[in-house]
This record gives structure tokens, sequence and C-alpha cells, in this order.
């Protein structure tokens, strides 16, 4: 796992790890929670929406870009540059072990996410705001962008969530290691077989989010 740090980037990769369990892990992680109300019913859902649209706009807006939209930019920008930047020593070579195929995947799961939050993004909050309209981000209007095109956005968000469920899973494990909380080759063990418990629990979060948007329950 060869990642040159020197001393004009070592701060750098300090805080990207940071940013990435809080608060971008952490806003994730309640986002996912928040959604999963859809399996409850529209109203449930809607009554999640409702709330933060309830909060004054210049509130919200300041909320969603120094709290979520900062962080998320600067973890992202500055994960692309380690991602081009960093050498692996798993695909090509005689090395197969498993915190190198961790890495690895890390990496093509952050360029994955880079471009898919981007769609995401554009298609659910940069859309309520240039339509001025909260009802794209609500239960109908994610029930029908999920079941039209022949699922394929369902299929998009499945991805996305299976995703982003790793990247943060792993960068807990690698987390705990850059700051020094794990050590020794035990305590890593036990950090990684809980990230890959935490992966599995955050991913079917994420999936019952979108299975709750998928049975006709608006007539």
């Amino acid at each position: 796992m060869a990642l040159a740090l020197n001393k004009e980037n070592f701060l750098l990769h300090k805080l990207h790890s940071l940013s990435g369990i809080i608060p971008v892990g952490f806003y994730m992680c309640q986002h996912l929670t928040l959604n999963s109300f859809s399996f409850a019913g529209p109203e449930y859902y809607n009554g999640v929406i409702n709330f933060f649209e309830s909060i004054p706009k210049h509130v919200l807006l300041a909320l969603e870009i120094f709290v979520i939209a900062i962080p998320i930019l600067f973890h992202a920008i500055y994960g692309m540059f380690i991602a081009f930047r960093a050498k692996q020593n798993f695909v090509g070579t005689k090395f197969g072990w498993s915190q190198n195929r961790m890495f690895v995947l890390q990496r093509i799961s952050g360029i994955y996410l880079f471009f898919a939050l981007i769609v995401h993004v554009s298609t659910t909050t940069l859309k309520k705001y240039a339509t001025g309209n909260s009802e794209a981000i609500k239960w109908q209007g994610m029930h029908d962008m999920l079941t039209s095109s022949g699922y394929i956005w369902l299929v998009f968000y499945m991805l996305l969530v299976l995703t982003a469920s790793y990247h943060l899973a792993y960068g807990i494990w690698n987390f705990c290691i850059r700051w020094g909380i794990t050590i020794s080759d035990a305590a890593q063990i036990r950090i990684q077989k809980f990230a890959f418990g935490f992966f599995v629990v955050i991913t079917m979060l994420g999936w019952v989010a979108l299975w709750g948007f998928l049975p006709e329950r608006v007539g």
C-alpha cells in the first residue's frame, strides 16, 4: 500500500480521513436512516421531508452548504487526488493481501461515488431548488423516478448504496489506523471485522429505504 505522505500533505490526509467519518459518514448514516422511513409508508417519509422544509430557508441552506456540501466536496476532491496519486500493489502483482484489495476497492469506489453523487444531488436537492418545489424528493417523486426507465434508477441507487457503504466501512478501518486508535495487528483485525458487519448493516438499511419507495401505496 504505497502512498507517499510528506510534510505538506500529512495534515490534509488526516483531515480527509476525519471528514470521511465526521461529518460525511455521520450524515450518510443519518440520511439513510431517515430515508428508511419510506418503508413505514408515504406519510412517514413525507413527514421527514416536511420537517426539513419547515426549517427557515436560510438556515436549511446554510446547513446544507457548510455542514454537508463543503465537507463532502473536500473529501471527494482530495480523495480523487489520493486515488490517482496512489500506487496499488494488488492488481497485476504477487501481493494479494486483503488489506491491499480493500485499498484498491476503496479507490475505485471513491471514483464511482464522485460521479454518482453528482447525479444524485442533481436529480434531488438541486432539482428541488431549481424548481422551487419539494415534490421531487417526496415519496411519490422518488417512487416515480425509481420505477421509471425499466427500474434502471433503482439499480443505480442500489449500487450507490452498496458502494457508499463499503467506502464508509473501509474508511472506519483506515481512520482507526491513521489516527492511532488501532495499533496492534489484533486490534486492526477486530476493527476490520466490525467494519465488515457495519458495511452489511448500512447496505441493508439503504436497500430497505429503496424498497419502501416501490409499493403502489399512493392512489
